[in-house]
């Protein structure tokens, strides 16, 4: 039945159900609903790499082989870095731009010690880099075999392992839809081999604006407390797909691999450093296993803080057109600022599956080594004894007995 005038009022022309369809449908969250925005620019010279998603259907991944490249590495790098014209550390804790090199005539041995830079450092920069995204893809190959996503945009040339990055004037995210917080993550840590050492290349991007910032996992688990680093080592957290894929469906989109939920162990160890790091994310997990919701929420949201309030954790890098970032996902949590609209901003990501987390207890009784806390090993690196409050910052090897 048509609305009925009242008072001599005209009739509404949408009724409460219909307006919220169309608020909805302008809602844009960044993270868990892709872009699906196009200026219909086709003269755009990266036209072919703009966003498509392909009606295609996928089956659960398999578990894959992985070999940690940066355990065959140099500790000291000479290789890579011998070859650069420049080194520079963004701060001590995390990030790295690395001068003089074309990726594309990397060696094995150098591909190796980067992987391990990459792992000690969180995120390692280059710029003016003339890489194609099929050298791209193939490097990240090297590290691990390649992620193809269940929600997110391929490029128009249908390369399916190729995640990208695209926002131009013709949609605004929406701050009335996500917090700043929840934008923080890692890459897709809901699968069971979460991704390693990923790369990102921007082809396009503003002037200003359009950041990425990178927190370490590390560093927040080095500024714990030696009873709470303990307790978090024996606990595990749900990582969950849902949310991403839900996002996708409500903005019309087909997801291609069903969402699933994996637990992980909440603290991890590099395979290649042996450092430990924490291992949580706002965008992905959910839940601590087995303790209260109480508990499990306020143990979250301290570490989700902590990753995006901690400055000393962070590191920011600034894009220009053929910068390319390298990060590993198993390690570090990032986000991107969404400060540059109307500009286009257009990134290329290409992102190698890594082992199964795992957690501390495991990795020691594999490799029969104490995995560390990676702030004390740099100050032992530089001769210094670290004491808090009086006591020595250290924990005792583990038991596997008690």
């Amino acid at each position: 039945m048509a609305p009925v005038a009242t008072n001599d009022k005209p009739a509404p022309t949408h009724d409460v159900q219909s307006l919220k369809k169309e608020e909805d449908a302008q809602v844009f969250n960044p993270f868990y609903s892709p872009s699906i925005g196009d200026d219909g620019d086709d003269t755009y010279v990266h036209a072919q790499y703009k966003p498509f998603f392909p009606k295609l259907s996928w089956p659960p991944l398999e578990e894959v082989k992985v070999t940690e490249r940066g355990l065959f590495a140099d500790p000291e790098k000479k290789s890579l870095l011998g070859a650069a014209t420049k080194v520079k550390h963004y701060t001590p804790t995390i990030g790295t731009e690395i001068l003089g090199i074309d990726l594309r005539q990397l060696s094995d041995s150098q591909k190796d010690e980067l992987a391990l830079l990459v792992g000690e450092r969180g995120v390692v920069f280059f710029r003016d880099q003339e890489i194609t995204i099929e050298e791209q893809l193939n490097l990240a190959r090297y590290f691990g075999p390649l992620h193809k996503h269940a929600t997110t945009p391929i490029p128009k040339n249908g390369l399916e392992e190729v995640h990208v990055v695209y926002n131009d004037s013709s949609r605004r995210p929406d701050p009335s839809s996500f917090s700043k917080l929840e934008l923080w993550h890692s890459d897709v840590t809901y699968e069971v081999q979460p991704p390693s050492v990923t790369s990102l290349k921007v082809i396009t991007g503003p002037e200003y604006g359009g950041d990425t910032l990178w927190a370490s996992g590390y560093a927040l688990y080095s500024g714990l407390s030696p009873g709470f680093q303990k307790y978090l080592e024996g606990l595990k957290a749900v990582h969950s797909a849902v949310a991403q894929a839900d996002g996708a469906r409500a903005a019309g989109l087909h997801v291609r691999r069903e969402a699933i939920e994996t637990v992980h162990p909440l603290v991890r160890v590099h395979p290649a450093t042996g450092w430990k790091s924490v291992y949580v994310n706002p965008g992905f997990t959910r839940r601590i296993v087995g303790v209260p919701k109480a508990e499990s929420d306020a143990i979250l949201s301290f570490l989700f803080h902590q990753i995006a309030e901690n400055v000393d954790n962070q590191a920011r890098f600034h894009w220009e057109p053929n910068s390319i970032a390298f990060w590993d996902n198993r390690v570090v949590v990032h986000t991107a600022t969404f400060d540059f609209w109307p500009a286009t901003r257009h990134a290329l990501r290409a992102t190698p599956h890594g082992e199964k987390p795992t957690s501390v207890e495991d990795w020691e009784r594999q490799t029969g080594k104490v995995a560390k806390d990676r702030q004390l090993e740099i100050w032992k690196q530089q001769g210094l004894d670290a004491q808090i409050s009086g006591k020595p910052y250290t924990s005792k090897a583990r038991g596997y007995n008690d």
